[in-house]
């Protein structure tokens, strides 16, 4: 199921696994090339650390052939409910997680609301783009923990 706002898309699946297992997966940035469904997270830059709020790292990116590196920051967090992050673009990334009967709601959203520059990110086509990776990320959660 998908939903769309101004300047905002977003996703949501039910997995089957509690928000704090979930959470500490999101919350890990070695683990987030496990579930990206854009195929551009390659790693994190340095060691596993536990993100919260205010917490900067860096990702080994590539965008087709071309790798690059990014910096974020936790710009939202709420322990097992809420984490997001953003770069110099100030567009950010989000996971809401909701118990439910049989697991957890996950939404994840890209909201360029914040960015610096929203026309752009309109104009070059991420929104589309995002939400079809946003479906992909959600698609492998549920495999990923399906399999457990």
């Amino acid at each position: 199921m998908a939903s769309n706002s101004p300047r905002s898309v977003s996703a949501s699946r039910i997995v089957a696994a509690p928000p704090s297992d979930i959470f500490a997966l999101l919350s890990d940035p070695s683990r987030h090339g496990d579930i990206d469904g854009s195929g551009m997270v390659q790693r994190a830059r340095g060691g596993s650390s536990t993100l919260t709020l205010g917490t900067k790292f860096g990702m080994h990116m590539k965008l087709g052939r071309l790798p690059y590196r990014i910096n974020n920051t936790v710009v939202e967090f709420e322990q097992d409910r809420l984490i997001a992050w953003a770069h110099f673009g100030g567009h950010r990334w989000r996971y809401e997680l909701e118990p439910v009967d049989g697991g957890t709601q996950v939404t994840e959203t890209f909201d360029w609301s914040t960015a610096k520059f929203p026309p752009f990110i309109e104009r070059a086509g991420y929104p589309k783009k995002n939400l079809a990776a946003i479906e992909r990320t959600l698609d492998r959660l549920v495999e990923l923990y399906s399999a457990t």
